[in-house]
């Protein structure tokens, strides 16, 4: 029963975002996105000062693949060598590999060129998804889902939550603010590593709950 009403909300999840990322793309392949994306990034621009273009590009740094790779780092040791999770360990490692594979794949496909307007930073390479957005919900949300277990009261919980939100929406916006993605890249960006997540997570819950059982039935 765990098993199947799991599987129901992996796939209500996951086809959530599929929708979403399939009207997003709709949208724009009809230009009928111009004047949401335009409306937002106006609205944040709007608010550019000096002292928030040194904080947006902070959050663009800690959203980059660098610090990624050490954020990467440092839970994939805390998770073998201090709670000895192996098989966390290989979902984690699974989640932002393929995170990151399944953005290079969708930017190809879709080659959507950067906004051209105000860019306070310079990149290359396509705009959609985007690949901080999905770094950012991918990392944060594993983070969150790996720890969860191991905080035992409700008030440290509740603090890995709104940090890891904080940390993706603010990633997310600085790019918008920086003027090197548009806001339909970011929301695509989320429910592109959205679905991802749910498969990665669903396969691991699978995987243990199955192992569990043969355990279980092993000492009946």
């Amino acid at each position: 029963m765990n098993l199947k009403f799991h599987l129901f909300i992996a796939f209500t999840i996951s086809l959530v975002c599929v929708l979403g990322f399939g009207f997003v793309t709709l949208l724009i392949s009809d230009h009928k996105i111009i004047d949401f994306d335009s409306d937002v990034i106006a609205a944040i621009q709007g608010l550019e000062s000096p002292l928030l273009t040194k904080v947006m590009k902070f959050f663009t740094i800690i959203g980059s693949t660098l610090v990624v790779i050490i954020l990467s780092l440092l839970l994939m040791f805390f998770l073998y060598k201090v709670l000895h999770h192996r098989l966390e360990l290989i979902l984690f490692i699974s989640a932002i590999t393929g995170s990151a594979v399944l953005n290079q794949i969708l930017k190809q496909v879709f080659h959507r060129v950067r906004p051209n307007f105000h860019r306070l930073i310079d990149i290359g390479g396509y705009s959609y998804p985007s690949g901080h957005a999905m770094n950012a919900f991918t990392v944060y949300v594993i983070i969150s889902f790996l720890l969860w277990r191991h905080i035992d009261n409700k008030w440290g919980r509740s603090l890995l939550i709104f940090f890891s939100v904080v940390m993706i929406l603010a990633i997310g916006i600085s790019r918008i603010y920086l003027g090197v993605h548009y806001p339909s890249d970011i929301i695509a960006g989320y429910l592109a590593s959205g679905f991802w997540l749910t498969v990665a997570i669903w396969f691991f819950q699978f995987y243990k709950e199955k192992g569990y059982n043969k355990k279980y039935k092993r000492e009946e």
